[in-house]
C-alpha cells in the first residue's frame, strides 16, 4: 500500500503525475494564502485572518482498482480497451483530486484481480478503517467485489468508467446509504467525491460557537459530529467594548469603503464600529477555540448592547471561508458550513418571502458574502447599506447575477436536509421594498407554487448542486427532502 500526500507514489507515471499534483496544490482551497499568492481580502492577513480557523483535518481515503486479469476478450470494456493506460490515467486523476481537496490517498500497490486479493483487502480494511474507500472498476464482472467492500460500513466511492457498468449493475447499489457511485468518464466528479469525505471530517473537527443566553455548555451533534459550544451573549459586547480603534481596524473600514460600488447610509464611524465588530468576533472565536459562530445579533441590537449590528463582520467571515451565522440559529449555521466545506463557496442564509404575482421566491437578509463564485474568486458588486430593521451600522447589499443557477439547502436537524434549486431573476432594492438589504428573486425549479417552498433560513449559493448535496447526504445517511412540486392547499 502506498500513501500519497503531496507526493506521487500513487501511480506509475510518477513524473507526469507529480507535475499535475504540484499544479493542483497551488490552487488548493486548503493551501495558505502565501501559497496561493493572494488573500480573500487585502486586510485579512496575519493575526486578523479568520482563514486560520478553518478546520484542516487529516483525511485518509483507501484506493483500490478492481478488475479481472487482462487481456480481455469479449465482455466489457472489451479487447480494444487499453487497461494499463486507463489504470494510470485514473490514478493520476485521483492524485490531482486528492491534492485539490487536501486528502491523503492510501493506494494498493497493484490492482485487485482475484478473490484472494479482494479478501485480503477487505480484511485489512476491517482492521485499519480509513475515512472512506474509493474503488476504481475496470471490468463489469467485478461488481460483486464492490458489493463486498460496501458491507464493511465504510463510506464507499465507486468510480465506474463508461464500459464497466450496465443499469442493472448500478440500480440498487447507487441508491444505498453509505455509497456514492460515479458511472461516467468525467474524472472531475472525483474532485467533488473527495470533497464529500473532507467535508464530513471538517464537520467532525469543527466547534460551532453559539453566542446567546446566559448559559455555558457544549453538545455534540449526532451524525455530523460537530461540537456546539454555547457561551453567554455578554461575551461579544464585552469584547467589542475592549476592542480599540487600531490601524488594522481603520484599514478594514477603508478597504470596504474602497471596494463598494457606493455607500448609501453608513458613516465613517459606522464603518469603524463594523470593523471593530469583526475584530471582536475573531478574538472570541480564538478564545473559545471555535471554527464557526452564530450570535443572537437581533437581541443584542434590540437591547442596545452593541452600537452596531455585526452584519458586515459576518459577511467578511463568510468570504474567508468561516461561517458567521445570524440569530443564533444552529442549523442555519450548519447549513452555511455545508456550502463552505463541500463547495468552497459562501452561502446566504435568508428569510424566504413569496412574491405571488411573479411566483418567485425572494431570499432576503442583511448578511451575505461577496465571493459567491468561490472563496478564491473575485467579489461580486455590493453596496454598503445600514442594517435595514434598525437602520444602524453597516450591511452589504450584494447584487446577485441574473440567470445564475442556485441551490437552496437547509438542515432541519442533523439527519435531514431540504434541498431545492432555482435561477436568479433579479435583485430587489430597499426601498421601495421593506425587509433586508440583500434581496434576491429566485425562480424555483420543480415548484409550481412558490408558497410551498419548504424551510426558513434556507442557505442559497451559486450553482445547481442538487445532485452533489444528495450524494453527500446519501454517503453519510442523511435524508434529503424537496419542496412539493404540485400546488397544495
Amino acid at each position: 500500500m502506498k500513501e500519497t500526500s503531496g507526493g506521487c507514489s500513487c501511480c506509475r507515471l510518477s513524473r507526469r503525475c507529480f507535475l499535475a499534483m504540484a499544479s493542483a496544490a497551488a490552487i488548493s482551497p486548503l493551501a495558505t494564502a502565501e501559497q496561493r499568492g493572494r488573500t480573500s481580502n487585502t486586510f485579512l492577513r496575519g493575526a486578523l485572518n479568520p482563514t486560520a480557523y478553518r478546520p484542516k483535518p487529516k483525511v485518509q481515503v483507501r484506493v483500490a482498482s478492481l478488475r479481472l486479469p487482462p487481456p480481455y476478450w469479449l465482455g466489457w470494456p472489451g479487447a480494444s480497451y487499453d487497461v494499463e493506460k486507463h489504470y494510470d490515467e485514473y490514478n493520476r486523476s485521483l492524485c490531482q483530486a486528492a491534492n485539490r481537496a487536501g486528502v491523503t490517498l492510501l493506494q494498493e500497490d497493484k490492482p485487485i484481480e482475484n478473490d484472494q486479493g479482494l479478501d485480503a483487502f477487505v480484511s485489512d480494511l476491517g482492521v485499519r478503517k480509513p475515512d472512506a474507500v474509493c474503488l476504481v472498476l475496470q471490468h463489469f464482472g467485478v461488481w460483486h467485489w464492490a458489493e463486498a467492500v460496501t458491507k464493511l460500513g465504510i463510506p464507499t466511492i465507486i468510480f465506474a468508467p463508461i464500459g464497466t457498468a450496465f443499469t442493472g449493475h448500478v440500480h440498487d447499489i447507487s441508491r444505498r446509504s453509505g455509497v456514492y457511485v460515479i458511472s461516467s468518464l468525467d474524472t472531475g466528479a472525483l474532485n467533488q467525491a473527495l470533497r464529500m469525505v473532507r467535508a464530513k471530517r471538517q464537520f467532525e473537527e469543527s466547534r460551532l460557537l453559539v453566542v446567546a443566553g446566559a448559559e455555558r455548555k457544549e453538545d455534540v451533534l449526532e451524525r455530523l459530529g460537530t461540537r456546539v459550544r454555547y457561551v453567554p451573549r455578554s461575551e461579544l459586547p464585552n469584547l467589542f467594548d475592549a476592542t480599540p480603534v487600531t490601524d488594522e481596524v481603520k484599514q478594514i473600514a477603508r478597504d470596504m469603503r474602497k471596494k463598494a460600488e457606493k455607500i448609501v447610509e453608513p458613516s465613517r464611524e459606522d464603518l469603524i464600529n463594523a470593523a471593530r465588530s469583526f475584530v471582536a468576533a475573531l478574538r472570541l472565536i480564538e478564545k473559545e477555540e471555535a471554527n464557526a459562530v452564530t450570535t443572537d445579533c437581533l437581541g443584542m441590537v434590540a437591547e442596545r448592547h452593541v452600537p452596531t449590528p455585526p452584519c458586515m463582520a459576518a459577511s467578511l467571515f463568510q468570504d474567508a471561508g468561516i461561517t458567521y451565522g445570524c440569530e443564533a440559529d444552529v442549523f442555519g449555521a450548519i447549513s452555511l458550513m455545508l456550502t463552505s466545506y463541500l463547495f468552497d463557496k459562501p452561502g446566504f442564509m435568508n428569510d424566504p418571502v413569496p412574491e405571488t404575482v411573479k411566483n418567485v421566491l425572494i431570499a432576503a437578509h442583511c448578511v451575505c458574502g461577496t465571493r459567491l463564485n468561490g472563496f478564491e474568486e473575485p467579489p461580486v458588486p455590493f453596496i454598503l447599506r445600514s442594517h435595514a430593521e434598525s437602520n444602524l451600522g453597516v450591511s452589504l447589499q450584494v447584487l446577485w447575477r441574473e440567470g445564475q443557477p442556485v441551490t437552496l439547502v437547509r438542515f432541519q436537524n442533523p439527519n435531514q436536509v431540504i434541498v431545492d434549486t432555482g435561477t436568479v431573476v433579479g435583485n430587489v432594492s430597499t426601498p421601495p421594498a421593506g425587509g433586508c438589504r440583500t434581496s434576491v428573486e429566485i425562480k424555483m425549479d420543480d415548484v409550481e407554487d412558490v408558497r410551498n417552498v419548504l424551510g426558513f433560513h434556507q442557505v442559497v449559493f451559486y450553482g445547481n448542486h442538487r445532485r452533489d448535496v444528495e450524494a453527500f447526504c446519501q454517503l453519510y445517511g442523511i435524508e434529503t427532502i424537496h419542496s412539493p412540486k404540485a400546488a397544495t392547499a
